[in-house]
């Protein structure tokens, strides 16, 4: 996440005076707001930095444009972050949440600021001239899913955070709907993604039969990852809209698919992380994987299959969204290359 200039925000986003009559009721520390600098990112929710009095806090709410499920994924983010909080996970720390919608016009809830940069958007020069740095980067980010999906998820009061049962079984139909419903944008062809099938027919002739549920992060890409400046540790793992109750090990899958290799066209999304070399291969993640989770890992290949086929197909989303004018063309054509590249990538791991 990279902090822009500070701005004047408007009251119907966040109205800093009902936000502070209900910081008092839940008895925060008064005094007056100061600046306010919106975090920006890879996510359509907002995010604002604020101090009020000594303390310094972040904000975070669904879009300006609210959609039919924005203020559940609030309300389930606070209450997943809230859960894991004294845990080993590095997550953003919940102050408060305020589910009353009617105070300032969504539900939020406040967060102490994380202090670390976000790789996609900067690369501080120990870790852009160091490639063991880098590489430590990738383990340390392996290590936090691996610990994410090692915990009690029953015992931390997230028995009905999600639905395990028949997570697996579910993957491939839900998609593959998900792909057909494209077609209702304007001037969108269909996709033209070669592999679809192929992919789809073997995700389900290979599906595992015997796995254990625990918390998914669900888009652990390095760009939703903050890291420490001072070393190559994890500083906190961001964005959690697609938290669940699912099979963890699609959480390494999905860091293996989206590893940033340099030249490829999905190195782009990572910014200067995505042009350097040094990240660990794929084979040591998950060996390091391994040393943090009791996990079965004979069959990551498939999650790592399933990974590229999910991802590929929200990517192909925003294409479809551009032909009707929803979302910039040249964006939408960048994903459907990366789409086209993990489709790609699905059939050589399956040849």
């Amino acid at each position: 996440m990279s902090v822009s200039q500070p701005v004047e925000v408007d009251p119907t986003i966040a109205d800093f005076a009902a936000i502070g009559r209900w910081m008092d009721e839940c008895g925060l520390p008064g005094g007056a707001v100061g600046t306010v600098t919106p975090i920006g990112g890879g996510t359509q929710n907002i995010m604002l930095r604020f101090t009020r009095g000594e303390q310094e806090y972040v904000l975070r709410r669904g879009p300006k444009h609210l959609r039919a499920r924005s203020n559940d994924v609030i309300r389930r983010e606070s209450r997943l972050l809230g859960a894991l909080a004294g845990t080993e996970v590095r997550a953003p720390k919940v102050i408060a949440a305020c589910d009353d919608e009617t105070v300032t016009g969504a539900v939020f809830y406040l967060m102490e600021p994380i202090h670390g940069f976000n790789p996609q958007t900067e690369l501080p020069a120990l870790h852009a001239g160091d490639p063991e740095v880098r590489r430590r980067m990738g383990l340390s980010a392996v290590e936090a899913i691996a610990r994410l999906g090692a915990l009690d998820y029953q015992a931390l009061g997230l028995a009905d955070y999600g639905k395990p049962d028949g997570f697996l079984e579910r993957q491939v139909p839900r998609w593959l709907r998900e792909l057909e419903s494209y077609t209702a944008n304007a001037g969108y062809p269909g996709p033209r993604i070669p592999d679809v099938e192929r992919v789809g027919d073997w995700l389900e002739r290979n599906r595992p039969t015997d796995w254990t549920p625990g918390i998914m992060h669900g888009d652990c890409h390095l760009a939703n990852m903050m890291f420490e400046y001072d070393s190559p540790q994890v500083a906190a793992m961001v964005d959690w809209e697609m938290s669940t109750i699912g099979d963890p090990l699609l959480d390494l899958g999905w860091q293996l698919a989206t590893r940033p290799v340099p030249g490829t066209v999905g190195a782009g999304l990572m910014g200067t992380l995505g042009t350097v070399c040094g990240l660990p291969e794929p084979a040591e993640m998950i060996s390091h994987y391994g040393g943090f989770s009791d996990r079965d890992l004979g069959t990551i290949t498939w999650y790592e299959v399933l990974a590229c086929f999910k991802l590929g197909i929200v990517l192909e989303g925003t294409h479809a969204r551009a032909f009707a004018g929803k979302a910039p063309k040249q964006v939408g054509d960048f994903l459907h290359a990366v789409t086209l590249e993990l489709f790609e990538k699905a059939a050589r791991l399956i040849a």
